[in-house]
């Protein structure tokens, strides 16, 4: 369908000024279809998901409605998450910045409840909330809905799945009558259906079709895997391609927390979002995530909700999920705001069937690859090197490099040949050695003949192998009082490790990095004098403190 420009929808200029701040040039399908209908005041079934800008186009035409002069509750939006209700609230401020008097605020639960009656004391036009917490301001009586004339349901399904049926329905009966009642929903159940039938009034259904759904700029791939060697291909590819921000999805709570076990293992920088985190948890999860101190988020469909960052460049569907429309909003989670995105799907036996039905209803092309191998990986991290070199070399000025080079080509017996190979094989680092070492597995066919405890798959911002696994009888586990938050690295702390105790780096075992500290494995045989030779040491200009880790984790 053609889209619209916003000055052809008759918005307020205020509205229309905060719309060109925020850099949208054009309505989306959804907006085009539902702006008109919601500022006629007629109650929407409204068929979307995250990334068609749905968000706006519920929130444009309830700004248009709200006056800002009536200090009293005007409008209310239930999300089925916290992060959902934020990322909503946030929006509609950016959309409200000219409309001075409107006041938007965000309740859920796992924040003080005390804060939020202050500030509904204080004169708030819209609440988006989650209905949990929007019943227990219901049952505290510290919410009014005498003046409420639109309620909106955001991923009214999600609400379903959730367990909120019967509190979307109580808070629904206890508003006026006289309102206006939008809801947005990426599926239509017929648990959906009937609530639109019990509490809208005749209301107009607007959808964008499923090939809409799709993300247009984000190319798609699967692999066909066993189960025991999907980490070892994910890290394959993360080390092939390099994304700054990944998210890999998981079906079940269970597989996430050995995902990011596995991953951390390995010395990526990962972290899990799932039902059974606390609020305070989800927080740091998230925040760690945006700010990119975290680079793979694992997580549930449930818990990726609501999760709105640009900057993700991968995706990957670690279990391949139940539902086709899932799949679509997961791969959604990257190619946003105009930027490319890439999705690999891990396909296990039958499961490659599967792919073939959600190709289907994609409309899309899921392109077979093969598995990388550890050769493929290599070329790929030199070809990416000698790219930044040649680079360098065009943009830069290098006389007083060529002096110095010079300078040592004259004291040492190489050529210039033979220097710029040693400096390619630092840039590589340890994991170099993989390339020459016959034990490696070369495929993972060979993995699967047994080499699979010896597979090292390295993270780019590690330098150890994992070799050695946790938990072995000849293996020591030692604490470490330094960690991510202060820059440290997990090649950092192998260089450590091996150069002041003299034990080659391909004994050190697991390296697990946490914010604040670290564990390290090294042979039992060698513990003590490991301990001995990093007592007075520094790493990254830090004093730190070893020890042996004890029986509750330490």
């Amino acid at each position: 369908m053609e889209t619209l420009k916003f000055e052809q929808l008759q918005l307020d200029d205020r509205i229309l000024r905060a719309v060109a701040d925020m850099g949208f040039e054009e309505a989306s399908p959804i907006q085009t279809q539902a702006i008109p209908v919601q500022m006629e005041g007629r109650d929407i079934i409204g068929q979307a998901q995250t990334g068609t800008g749905k968000t706006a186009a519920f929130g444009i035409p309830l700004l248009q409605k709200v006056d800002p002069k009536v200090k009293k509750l005007q409008a209310i939006a239930l999300c089925p998450t916290r992060e959902l209700a934020i990322q909503v609230a946030d929006e509609i401020r950016k959309l409200a910045k000219y409309m001075h008097g409107v006041k938007v605020l965000p309740i859920y639960g796992g924040q003080d409840i005390v804060r939020q009656i202050r500030s509904l004391k204080d004169g708030t036009q819209i609440i988006i909330g989650t209905p949990g917490r929007v019943m227990d301001h219901m049952r505290r009586k510290t919410v009014k809905f005498d003046h409420v004339h639109t309620v909106i349901m955001d991923e009214a399904d999600e609400m379903l799945n959730m367990g909120f049926l019967e509190d979307m329905e109580t808070i629904l009966s206890q508003l006026p009558k006289e309102r206006q009642t939008i809801m947005f929903s990426a599926t239509m159940p017929p648990a959906i259906m009937e609530i639109a039938r019990k509490f809208q009034q005749d209301p107009v259904t607007v959808k964008v079709v499923k090939k809409e759904l799709t993300v247009p700029k984000v190319t798609q791939y699967y692999y066909e895997v066993k189960p025991k060697t999907k980490v070892e291909v994910m890290c394959r590819l993360l080390d092939m391609y390099a994304p700054k921000l990944s998210v890999a999805f998981c079906n079940t709570k269970k597989q996430v927390d050995e995902l990011v076990q596995a991953l951390q293992g390995r010395g990526y920088f990962a972290e899990g979002l799932h039902g059974d985190l606390k609020q305070v948890q989800r927080d740091r999860v998230m925040n760690s995530f945006r700010n990119g101190k975290t680079e793979i988020l694992v997580a549930t469909d449930v818990a990726a909700r609501g999760i709105d960052v640009d900057d993700v460049e991968a995706v990957f569907n670690y279990d391949i999920p139940q539902d086709d429309e899932y799949y679509v909003h997961r791969i959604g989670r990257t190619g946003r705001a105009g930027r490319e995105g890439i999705a690999f799907s891990f396909a296990v036996g039958k499961e490659v069937y599967k792919l073939r039905d959600i190709q289907r209803y994609c409309k899309t092309k899921i392109i077979p690859q093969a598995i990388p191998s550890l050769d493929d990986v290599t070329a790929i991290k030199v070809d990416k090197i000698l790219e930044n070199v040649a680079n360098t070399i065009g943009d830069t000025d290098l006389s007083e490099m060529v002096n110095i080079i010079e300078k040592k080509l004259l004291e040492e017996d190489c050529t210039a040949l033979d220097l710029a190979a040693a400096l390619l094989k630092m840039m590589m680092g340890e994991e170099n050695e993989d390339i020459i070492d016959t034990r490696e597995p070369r495929s993972l066919d060979d993995l699967d003949r047994g080499y699979g405890d010896r597979s090292r798959g390295r993270g780019r911002n590690s330098g150890r192998n994992s070799r050695y696994e946790s938990g072995r009888e000849d293996m020591a586990r030692l604490f470490i009082n330094i960690g991510k938050n202060q820059n440290v690295k997990p090649g950092d702390i192998l260089g450590a490790v091996a150069g002041e105790s003299g034990i080659p780096g391909k004994m050190v075992g697991s390296i697990d990095m946490y914010d604040k500290y670290t564990f390290v494995e090294v042979p039992r045989e060698n513990a003590d004098a490991v301990l001995r030779a990093m007592k007075d040491v520094k790493i990254k200009g830090k004093n730190i403190h070893m020890e042996k880790a004890n029986s509750r984790g330490r």
